[in-house]
């Protein structure tokens, strides 16, 4: 009886450390498998929104500028005192996942509707590689309506699909295939469009860092692709980029239905955003 007892013991004990070591394992594969750190800072990447949701209860507030065409040969100083467009638009996360927004542009007196939800979000042990998000937006011109025969032509559509990864402490990238749809075209132009943007940054410091943002317009548009390059500042709760590039209609739906500065001919100008956030 002595001896069954002393066995009995041996296994309820094995049994208990082999329990604690499987609890210890499934602890650390835990801790490995956490999110992995935001790729970016900020909510625009120059042209394109980016993946990055802000927490629960943040209200975000844009300022976007673009001056003038840099060598438009009158005398406007580098595009500074030549026409510009702006856009100022506020943001709110309803969630971690899930954030509201509202815009309104300057040329065309764009008014839009936006949205954006995280779907996928990269992990530390790489189990989930990449983040993904969605951001879509409907716009109406509010200009006069003598430009239009009936309301719906005043709409447009954008939706884009930002898929993200963080490949260390210095570089991230974003691929983005989007669609645009415009109720109202030119009649040579189709409504529908499909495009595809790639951009990136490197980090040159804990606040400071390299951005580049390009964007393909596929189809009928394909002569009119974007390029910009910047620089981005960063505090807690601001974001700042100051760029060159040949988009000046900041919608992206507008910047590839719209723009007229064309990458071919060198017709860039400076720009702007600023990104700032109050979390309640």
């Amino acid at each position: 009886m002595k001896t069954f007892n002393t066995h009995s013991l041996l296994i309820i004990v094995l049994f208990l450390q082999t329990n604690l070591f499987a609890q210890e394992a499934d602890s650390l594969a835990e801790k490995k498998d956490k999110p992995q750190r935001a790729a970016f800072q900020g909510a625009w990447l120059i042209d394109n929104v980016t993946g990055i949701l802000n927490p629960k209860k943040t209200l975000q507030f844009d300022i976007q500028h673009r001056f003038g065409v840099i060598n438009s040969g009158n005398n406007d100083l580098a595009g500074l005192w030549g026409p510009s467009n702006i856009r100022l638009a506020l943001a709110y996360s309803i969630s971690d996942r899930f954030t509201l927004g509202f815009g309104t542009t300057k040329d065309y007196r764009l008014q839009d509707f936006n949205i954006k939800a995280g779907l996928l979000r990269q992990t530390r042990s790489g189990k989930v590689p990449v983040s993904l998000s969605f951001y879509g937006n409907t716009a109406i011109d509010a200009r006069s309506s003598e430009f239009f025969e009936k309301s719906s032509d005043r709409l447009s559509y954008f939706g884009q699909l930002l898929i993200m990864r963080r490949f260390n402490q210095s570089i991230s990238l974003q691929v983005a295939p989007s669609f645009s749809h415009y109720n109202i075209v030119e009649p040579d132009q189709p409504n529908n469009l499909f495009a595809i943007a790639i951009g990136g940054k490197a980090n040159i410091s804990e606040t400071a860092a390299i951005i580049i943002d390009y964007n393909q317009p596929l189809g009928d548009f394909s002569d009119n692709p974007g390029l910009a390059l910047g620089i981005e500042m960063a505090t807690s709760s601001h974001i700042f980029q100051v760029f060159v590039g040949n988009y000046n209609r900041i919608l992206p739906q507008a910047n590839y239905f719209l723009n007229e500065n064309k990458l071919s001919d060198k017709q860039f100008l400076i720009g702007f955003n600023i990104n700032r956030l109050w979390n309640f």
